[in-house]
């Protein structure tokens, strides 16, 4: 019996043994590939596939605990044949209305964060790539200039602790000077898609840019363009960050991708590509001459978008007629008053410009006419008395 016993107890064990590999083929044929997923980054939780030793006690972007979401739907990429594109470069000045959606907080609290957070919340989290930036401040794509966060963090004396040991980095959200990144530089293509016949605006490439110095004591400020990152790397992810879209309706709210999708933001353009590969200010010498040839470049993006749509079709016939009636009614007008008048009319005003002429005549020649002086006459004749007679006797 004990032979037996333990006969069916090794048996058990086997079985038990060899069970196990096919329940876990079986588990992961029932779960999700985690290629095929793009965790989002939820408030104390470590993606999948990173060291959950110790979590990282910088604020993550704030969603639901426990939900993973595929890629989320964004705009579709700009073709490479298209027949028309004009690409400027703009600079986003965080301290005006329209951009200030993407500066506050500054610091994470209630479950938002400014776009500069999340943006290197995903960097340190490697789920987007960083690219150097040149010391003309021009982008370079290649693979060999990506950069990585905790060079980052050394170039632009962030503090941040490292264990040795568990090979972990961690840094605190006030320890990221997410307040001192006061303006973007944005890239922004303007182009036509002639497969499609329609006209696009869109962010192709952003960087944020690091404003540091002591300007309440004398000092000046000095720029630092700290990387660039292709928008379409981050566009899935922007769509989950939530932005204020009002200053009087606090629950209004928009995406970050909705932001730049929607061209909610406002800058002015300080480059574009060109032949000589020159900024506007190499050859705009003033302020004034700058504003004038940005006013010319915006000019021009308006005109090109008018040339390729045109006028409307039913309101350009309708401008067309009233403008038609205007110079119709215009000419005859003109004619009515280059026309001769009546005989009768005519007749009439010819007499009284005579007669004006005839009375003002006549007043000069009283004017001019002399006075006559008068001269001694011979007394006359008495009615009665000697020798003198009057006509009237004389005629009787």
């Amino acid at each position: 019996m004990k032979r037996i016993a333990l006969f069916l107890i090794s048996l058990l064990a086997v079985t038990a043994v060899l069970a196990q590999p096919a329940r876990r083929r079986n588990q992961q044929q029932t779960s999700i590939p985690q290629k095929q997923q793009v965790m989002v980054p939820v408030a104390g939780q470590t993606p999948q596939g990173a060291s959950q030793a110790k979590p990282q006690k910088q604020s993550a972007p704030a969603k639901k605990a426990g939900v993973s979401y595929r890629d989320f739907p964004t705009a579709q990429p700009m073709p490479q044949d298209v027949s028309w594109r004009r690409d400027v470069y703009r600079i986003l000045d965080l301290s005006q209305d329209e951009n200030a959606s993407l500066y506050y907080p500054t610091m994470p609290q209630d479950g938002r964060q400014n776009l500069f957070s999340y943006i290197f919340y995903l960097l340190r989290k490697r789920m987007i790539k960083a690219y150097d930036t040149k010391l003309d401040a021009n982008e370079d794509f290649s693979a060999g200039n990506t950069v990585s966060a905790r060079e980052l963090m050394d170039r632009y004396k962030m503090y941040y602790e490292r264990d040795s040991i568990k090979k972990t980095i961690t840094i605190r959200d006030a320890d990221i000077p997410s307040d001192e990144v006061k303006l973007y530089y944005v890239k922004e293509s303007v182009y036509y898609n002639q497969n499609t016949a329609t006209f696009h605006s869109r962010v192709t490439a952003l960087c944020p840019v690091l404003v540091r110095g002591d300007v309440e004591f004398g000092g000046s400020e000095a720029r630092y363009p700290m990387f660039w990152v292709k928008y379409d790397d981050i566009a899935p992810y922007l769509g989950k960050l939530p932005l204020m879209s009002s200053n009087y309706n606090n629950a209004a709210t928009l995406s970050a991708d909705d932001f730049f999708t929607l061209g909610r933001y406002k800058g002015d353009i300080y480059r574009t590509v060109n032949l000589q590969d020159r900024l506007l200010s190499n050859y705009c010498q003033t302020d004034s001459d700058l504003q004038r040839e940005q006013q010319r470049i915006e000019g021009e993006l308006t005109d090109f978008r008018r040339h390729v749509w045109g006028d409307d079709s039913i309101a350009a016939p309708q401008q067309a007629d009233t403008a038609e009636a205007d110079s119709v009614k215009g000419d005859a007008d003109s004619e009515e008053e280059a026309a001769p008048a009546p005989a009768k009319k005519r007749r009439s005003v010819s007499t009284a410009r005579r007669t004006r002429s005839a009375s003002s005549s006549r007043q000069k020649q009283k004017a001019t006419k002399p006075k006559k002086q008068k001269t001694a006459s011979a007394p006359k004749a008495s009615k009665s008395g000697g020798g003198g007679f009057s006509v009237r006797r004389a005629r009787h």
